[in-house]
């Protein structure tokens, strides 16, 4: 077999420390559901939100493919209203699924994960980078690709490399957030496949690389054709005009999906470890995932019901094959257990605040690494 130098070398985590907080929370977390003989996948909540999220996205698409919407002012809400059903099905309806979350039947997972590929997205790579990378080497530095970003003006790591841009990325970040889901319908997925394949992670799809490029093609020429051929054709608009709406549409769920997931890991109270020279860190994973995740929000029922429960990262991070529902129950069990092993439970008060943290933070990060001292 051929030896693969680029594949990804696994950071061990310590098996130790933080032992007895790990076990006892898995334990009070599973008699939670079994003392209340409750599922931890999708309830009817859940699949009411599924419908709403899907139907946000699709019936403004038909009104205006079969003409029942025709003023132009309309028809631009109706761009901006699916811009706004992309990031629900990414927020709260493939998120859980991909993670395994939603069923307990894999294919029905399977098949409403997919849902991605129907917005510009790509399931395989996104799982990979996403459920591999993120989740388990969380604010990593070249593990984890969401502090790693390929766009060199952005620096979300201390150890990531500065350039004096850096100082103004506190105000021009959030442009290149809404960037986000543009990437996707484009050149995003093409590039991680290729590098994920260098990298050994594409077998964790259990699907042969060509298999892989061969549906990535087809969900692309696919997407292409429903979001910009065929309403240039039958929305009696101006081509340009519809391209424009398009644009919109992406940036706005681009926007809204970064503003959610940013606060939880890149601001000033988490960490980012690094692991030594053996590729080890001396800590718990669990732990790890509390000290490098901050919730926000925790009382508002309106955000939690519209992010898909990601204002609680911290419940998801530790269990992210546990429906998003369940999420603020388990907030309870998780701070109570964290606080009681004096492990650190971050959290901020409203979804504002946690933006003006991460603001901060992109301004600390955009600032001069201090000179290294000669011991």
């Amino acid at each position: 077999m051929e030896n693969n130098t680029n594949a990804l070398k696994p950071i061990k985590f310590s098996h130790v420390i933080g032992r007895d907080f790990n076990s006892t929370l898995k334990k009070r977390v599973r008699a939670y559901f079994k003392d209340n003989n409750i599922s931890k996948h999708a309830n009817a909540n859940m699949k009411i939100k599924t419908v709403f999220m899907i139907s946000l996205y699709f019936t403004p698409y038909f009104l205006m493919i079969f003409g029942v919407v025709t003023n132009i002012w309309l028809i631009a809400l109706s761009w901006f209203i699916m811009g706004l059903g992309i990031a629900g099905i990414g927020l709260s309806i493939m998120h859980d699924a991909n993670h395994g979350a939603y069923s307990k039947n894999d294919r029905v997972n399977f098949i409403i994960g997919r849902i991605i590929n129907l917005v510009g997205g790509y399931a395989p790579t996104w799982k990979i980078q996403h459920n591999i990378l993120h989740h388990t080497y969380t604010n990593i530095h070249g593990y984890d690709e969401d502090v790693s970003p390929a766009v060199p003006l952005l620096r979300f790591s201390p150890r990531d490399k500065y350039i004096p841009a850096h100082r103004f990325q506190f105000i021009y970040a959030w442009f290149f957030y809404s960037l986000m889901t543009v990437m996707w319908m484009t050149t995003k997925d093409f590039q991680q496949l290729f590098r994920y394949k260098k990298m050994d992670l594409t077998k964790t799809e259990n699907a042969k690389f060509g298999k892989l490029m061969f549906e990535l093609v087809a969900t692309k020429l696919f997407f292409y054709l429903y979001v910009i051929v065929i309403p240039i054709i039958f929305i009696d608009i101006a081509w340009w005009a519809t391209l424009l709406f398009i644009i919109m549409m992406q940036l706005i769920a681009g926007f809204i999906l970064a503003i959610v997931f940013q606060p939880a890991h890149v601001v000033p109270e988490t960490a980012f470890p690094e692991p030594d020279r053996d590729l080890t860190i001396e800590n718990n994973w669990a732990i790890h995932q509390l000290e490098t995740t901050s919730n926000f929000a925790p009382k508002s029922r309106i955000l939690y019901w519209l992010v898909g429960g990601l204002n609680y990262q911290v419940e998801h991070h530790l269990f992210p094959n546990i429906c998003h529902v369940h999420y603020k129950t388990l907030s309870k069990i998780v701070k109570s257990t964290a606080e009681e092993y004096g492990i650190p439970y971050y959290s901020e008060p409203t979804f504002f605040s946690a933006i003006r943290s991460h603001g901060r933070m992109l301004k600390k990060l955009g600032m001069p690494p201090a000179p290294e001292t000669a011991a």
